[in-house]
């Protein structure tokens, strides 16, 4: 076990990956590149932080703008559980886009079930009083902007393939 000695207090963590399907299209592979490097960042983190490494959950093509997602849910139940005090993500967009939801989570979720959140790339880590703690509200705003702005695309553009009388599906056939 980890031993982090500023705050006294022995961190099992639990890394939570996020890819949603407009992020990245998943085709016959088993797992997204992507999952994979955030595997990569978020374990060289853990290793060289000396962060006691507990649980993995991974959301693979699961959109952000909704919280109910099944490794979500599954790391929610190890926190009530106890299983792990710490959650640590590539950035805060990974949590979600939905930003009352992250709001709720960062902000009163995560401390009332003393719970340490470290979003790596975006320098959150809720152990420190930081500006850049303070400034995650804004951000969700626009990871959840971010959200509907790529969703007005796609619909706008598979509504321009409609009104060109273009296929939009797949075939069903057998083999």
């Amino acid at each position: 076990m980890s031993y982090n000695l500023m705050n006294n207090i022995d961190y099992k963590v639990g890394i939570y990956i996020r890819l949603s399907r407009e992020d990245e299209e998943k085709e016959s592979y088993e797992e997204s590149e992507s999952v994979q490097n955030q595997r990569t960042l978020l374990m060289q983190y853990l290793t060289q932080n000396k962060l006691n490494f507990v649980a993995e959950y991974v959301d693979d093509g699961v959109s952000g703008t909704s919280f109910d997602r099944p490794s979500f849910n599954r790391m929610i139940a190890d926190i009530e559980a106890g299983k792990i005090n710490m959650v640590v993500t590539k950035d805060l967009s990974r949590l979600g886009r939905d930003y009352i939801m992250s709001g709720y989570y960062t902000e009163k979720y995560f401390p009332e079930h003393s719970i340490r959140f470290i979003a790596i790339l975006d320098n959150i880590d809720t152990a420190f009083d930081s500006s850049n703690n303070d400034i995650a509200p804004f951000k969700s705003i626009l990871n959840e902007m971010y959200a509907k702005d790529i969703s007005k695309k796609i619909n706008s553009v598979l509504q321009s393939k409609r009104d060109l009388g273009q296929y939009l599906g797949t075939a069903p056939y057998r083999l």
